[in-house]
């Protein structure tokens, strides 16, 4: 009986996977330089992925050419690995796609450098996937202007209305606009007639998206296919597999800091449902930190720096977001925002991004706890935005280096305060820093193991 027990057992036993997924996630509030990471890693990748979130993401690469030059590249919806010949890009079922932008996005790129080439090979859109209409952008501004002084901060790029539709079963995904035109168009009427009903002031028409849709179907149909299939087979066939995370962890609708956060899950879990992947295929999973702490858009930020540290901080790092333009509010590290999301996601190591940013203070900060009357927080954060508000900040204080360090590529060669304070942030949050991150460029990187 027990032999017989233990045959079933075994033979039910979820399958092993030789060469399991590894994932790049924001611990931050999101714009930590994740892109840059999934670059460096994409060059040993068969596949690098996207889970979630549409075009309200952005990351900076900049890869150096063989004719000498740096060229600088801005996605928003392609995922970093583009710019490599031997990898392929996937949009997975959980990011929703606004196609217009997407085809903006490639041309703008492909006149940036050319890396981008011989991308409608290499790229593949869930037919899963839910699109992003123009009505869904036109609706998200106009639920931000009647918000007035309570604005969340939202890009306007129609992500929330989308997950929205999503939601409620009223969304329209790319099997719907490839399988049947005409049913596509009853779908676009049906949802332009909803709106129009709560938003009676749109003047934007289902023809003239219906006739914009028209228009780039059969573009778009070759890039779209079943990439469940894809991941699984890529799987099966013991692939590399990088998952790109978008926005971060303190952003994600259920972790972060809600409600000044965006619509999907942009934490481990969205990696699961957005590409379908089974949770024994994951790997290891690197967050990346900002070294100093910026975010965009209203919500609490209790290590946010006033005045000449904040200005110094926003300019030497030239914070300012890919996506929107908008200028980064910035602060101190936080490490209860890092422990906090280490813990949710399981981080095995750190990308500690723009440690040059730093170089010129002469101390710097790190935010170690929060207290509010006789609560402290230190691995876990306050549920409300209220209770955050109110919670006074501790710090610690550690002396600068004073000194440029982007020139440096050894761990062992930066400045002995510069060591203290990664090893610090090590010791704060009990997980190793893989990659220190010295510069914009690809190569102004600093691998410690």
């Amino acid at each position: 009986m027990e032999e017989n027990a233990s045959k079933k057992a075994k033979r039910g036993a979820a399958p092993s996977f030789a060469t399991p997924c590894r994932v790049v996630l924001g611990l931050q509030w999101g714009d930590e330089g994740k892109g840059k990471l999934v670059d460096i890693l994409s060059n040993n990748m068969d596949v690098v992925a996207r889970c979630a979130g549409g075009n309200n993401a952005g990351h900076t690469v900049v890869v150096s050419g063989d004719d000498g030059k740096e060229y600088k590249y801005d996605f928003h919806l392609l995922p970093s690995g583009v710019t490599h010949q031997g990898c392929t890009s996937v949009i997975g079922n959980g990011v929703v796609v606004n196609i217009p932008d997407l085809f903006a996005e490639i041309e703008h790129n492909i006149e940036q450098g050319p890396h981008i080439e011989g991308w409608q090979s290499r790229l593949k859109i869930s037919n899963r996937a839910h699109i992003v209409l123009n009505i869904h952008k036109i609706v998200d501004g106009m639920k931000e202007d009647q918000r007035g002084n309570d604005k969340i901060g939202t890009t306007k790029k129609g992500i929330g209305p989308t997950y929205s539709s999503k939601a409620t079963r009223n969304g329209i995904r790319m099997c719907d606009l490839l399988n049947d035109f005409s049913a596509f168009e009853e779908k676009v009427k049906a949802l332009y007639r909803q709106y129009k009903k709560l938003f009676p002031s749109v003047t934007a028409t289902a023809e003239e998206e219906i006739e914009v849709h028209r228009g780039i179907v059969e573009k778009l149909r070759p890039l779209v296919c079943d990439t469940f299939h894809t991941m699984q087979s890529a799987l099966e066939k013991n692939r590399n597999i990088l998952v790109e995370g978008a926005n971060a962890t303190m952003l994600d609708l259920d972790f972060g800091t809600y409600p000044y956060v965006t619509s999907s899950s942009c934490s481990i879990g969205g990696v699961l449902t957005g590409l379908g992947l089974p949770p024994h295929s994951i790997g290891e999973i690197y967050g990346v930190v900002k070294a100093y702490t910026t975010r965009v858009g209203d919500g609490e930020f209790p290590t946010e720096a006033h005045g000449d540290v904040g200005d110094t901080l926003q300019k030497v790092g030239h914070e300012f977001g890919t996506t929107t333009g908008r200028a980064r509010r910035c602060g101190w590290l936080d490490m209860v925002v890092v422990r906090y999301s280490c813990r949710i996601n399981g981080v095995a190591s750190i990308c500690l991004t723009k440690l040059d940013v730093l170089d010129g203070l002469d101390e710097i900060k790190i935010g170690v706890s929060y207290k509010h009357n006789e609560t402290t927080y230190e691995y876990n954060m306050p549920p409300s935005q209220q209770e955050m508000g109110k919670c006074v900040v501790d710090y610690i204080t550690m002396p600068g280096w004073k000194t440029s360090i982007e020139a440096v590529r050894k761990f062992e060669d930066l400045p002995e305060n510069a060591q203290k304070y990664v090893k610090k942030i090590e010791e704060l949050c009990g997980v190793p820093v893989r990659w220190i991150g010295v510069g914009p460029n690809r190569d102004a990187t600093i691998q410690c193991f």
